[in-house]
């Protein structure tokens, strides 16, 4: 990239946190590959079997303590500590990696592991305990918990947000992200239609490599630093 950006955009996925050793969908022997999406990321997947999707997110939650931020992720907290400009930070990933990290500002568009939304006042709190077991919710003392994180057919987080930073960035960075979920899947064309400069980082050419104006291929633990140093000046 030759000309300093002003305001990025970034766009992080389950690549950045499989290098720490956290299970994404396509792992094979992976958490995920144990049951159906269907099963336990959708809301009919929850009202069909909810002690089936509780357990699976409690031990995902739990995973959490065993892995690590590593080095894609210490970059990017000191891209957000040192860049002058704009600085957007958007996550798929609903791990807490970025914040061990050190990043403080991260829009988690599907939700966090560690938090819990309550189905009957909708308050969300955090939350690191098990919910299998059916714990009140700490505001209307309901037993009514469910993982605060975006299922299949629902809306992610804050897209408002995200569209209005996609419009106004001059630069639009994607890294580990597969290209085939939307509507994350869309966003380097949206920035692109804002005249953004757009980068993927990725393992390897994503679905959506051929709509990014500039790509580069490794790991992001090595991507990502390289990437970060260019971007401050060394």
């Amino acid at each position: 990239m030759t000309d300093q950006p002003k305001s990025i955009v970034i766009l992080t996925g389950a690549g950045i946190s499989a290098e720490s050793g956290i299970d994404t969908f396509r792992d094979a022997g992976g958490l995920w590959e144990k049951h159906q999406v269907e099963d336990v990321a959708t809301p009919e997947g929850f009202a069909r079997d909810p002690d089936l999707v509780l357990g699976f997110y409690d031990l995902r939650r739990a995973a959490l303590g065993k892995v690590h931020p590593n080095e894609a992720h210490r970059a990017l907290a000191r891209l957000e500590r040192e860049f002058p400009g704009e600085l957007l930070l958007v996550t798929q990933n609903v791990d807490d990696l970025h914040e061990r990290g050190g990043s403080d500002r991260v829009l988690h568009m599907h939700g966090e592991l560690k938090s819990a939304l309550c189905q009957s006042c909708g308050i969300r709190t955090p939350w690191d305990a098990a919910m299998s077991n059916r714990p009140p919710c700490p505001v209307c003392q309901a037993p009514t918990l469910r993982p605060d994180v975006v299922w299949f057919g629902e809306m992610p987080y804050q897209m408002e947000r995200i569209y209005a930073a996609l419009s106004q960035c001059d630069l639009f960075v994607s890294i580990g992200t597969s290209g085939a979920v939307y509507p994350a899947a869309g966003f380097v064309q949206d920035a692109r239609a804002a005249r953004a400069a757009t980068l993927e980082l990725n393992l390897e050419p994503s679905e959506g490599t051929h709509h990014f104006t500039e790509a580069r291929h490794g790991p992001a633990g090595e991507l990502v630093p390289q990437w970060v140093d260019e971007v401050l000046g060394g």
